[in-house]
């Protein structure tokens, strides 16, 4: 395998006991990737995952600095992630139709929430789109399961724990912007409609599958789906000004 004798000649060229660094925290990539893919549809492909956090992991092994503090395995984490995002956007399976969609979705709960000054029910954002209440969820459920509809593409945007402990430093500015981003999140989560902030937090925060969830909530399991999408729906058209 291409990633298998990456490792060999990369452990190669690492000195003192390299090879075994990598080789320890290799299970670690598995657990990221079957964690991963747990929340994706079937066409991604595990070892596509396993293999590109195969090369977050060797970026780790190479960038790692002790002196920034983060412990090798907190770091490496961060990486092997990154990596695994960073394939699956590459390999965006979802049809235009369903971004644009999505785009649509957001703009409409944006538009209805700065009408009324609270947050956008299903019914109004369904007639601000000009859309039976079926065929709003529906929407919502093409935008759940036809791509990765994630709160890292979120954090992406202001993400400063990976260069905190790796050779790049980011500026002054972009400390700040990235802070600030984080903060706006931070607000933003927290205004949202309870149910919203509730599901959120058992997905990510929990780590509870969709099935979990609806069993907590006594709703299906689609149903959980299209308020997870709602939800990082208004998080993005509230958060619309970091774009």
């Amino acid at each position: 395998m291409a990633v298998a004798s990456g490792l060999g000649m990369y452990a190669d060229s690492r000195p003192d006991n390299g090879d075994e660094l990598i080789r320890r925290h290799a299970p670690l990539v598995k657990r990221i990737a079957y964690h991963l893919s747990a929340r994706l549809p079937s066409g991604v492909l595990l070892d596509d995952l396993i293999q590109s956090g195969m090369i977050g992991l060797l970026e780790a092994a190479r960038r790692y600095d002790a002196s920034k503090g983060a412990s090798f395995e907190t770091y490496a984490g961060i990486r092997i992630r990154g990596a695994m995002m960073d394939e699956i956007r590459k390999g965006d399976w979802a049809p235009r139709s369903v971004h644009r969609n999505s785009r649509r979705i957001a703009e409409a709960i944006r538009v209805v929430e700065n009408r009324t000054g609270r947050d956008a029910q299903d019914a109004e954002v369904a007639a601000e789109l000009g859309m039976s209440l079926e065929e709003y969820h529906a929407s919502l459920q093409d935008s759940a399961s036809s791509r990765l509809f994630s709160f890292e593409e979120l954090i992406d945007n202001g993400e400063a724990v990976t260069d905190s402990v790796g050779e790049d430093t980011p500026s002054p500015l972009e400390g700040l912007q990235r802070r600030a981003f984080q903060q706006s999140l931070a607000e933003a989560i927290g205004a949202l409609p309870e149910r919203e902030r509730l599901v959120l937090s058992l997905y990510y925060d929990e780590e509870l599958n969709l099935k979990e969830i609806g069993e907590i909530l006594s709703v299906s399991e689609s149903r959980v789906s299209q308020i997870l999408s709602q939800t990082m729906l208004r998080l993005r058209s509230r958060l619309a000004d970091w774009r």
